[in-house]
């Protein structure tokens, strides 16, 4: 919810987890061509301390689930890179700064809504 209310309050509309693209991106950008994935930390093995932790009961197991997570994140990349789609991870551990989320978005996904480069337009 926070990268929504975020993409949201700078102007950016977007659409949720669309099923005809690989990993039903979290926020689809059909104009720009972008899609925002938010992950987990745990889940998907980011290599934050909260990623990091390994848990005690049934170990194997959650390792094992981990591996695949992580395989399977990254094939659903380069299937959207293929498809001519820029995805962008933000981790769990990145949300806590909403400026550096608000810039991590516009970095992303470029300028700012309805703005556009045409150098025949003089002001």
């Amino acid at each position: 919810m926070l990268v929504r209310r975020a993409a949201h309050a700078l102007g950016y509309r977007f659409r949720l987890h669309r099923k005809d693209l690989p990993g039903s991106p979290d926020l689809v950008f059909p104009s720009r061509r972008k899609v925002v994935f938010v992950h987990g930390c745990f889940w998907h093995g980011h290599d934050c301390a909260r990623g990091a932790r390994a848990p005690k009961a049934n170990a194997e197991y959650w390792s094992a689930k981990i591996g695949r997570n992580v395989a399977r994140d990254a094939r659903v990349l380069a299937e959207l890179r293929a498809l001519g789609w820029e995805p962008l991870v933000l981790w769990e551990c990145e949300l806590k700064d909403p400026a550096a989320l608000a810039a991590r978005l516009r970095q992303h996904l470029g300028g700012p809504p309805g703005f556009s480069i045409d150098p025949g337009n003089q002001l």
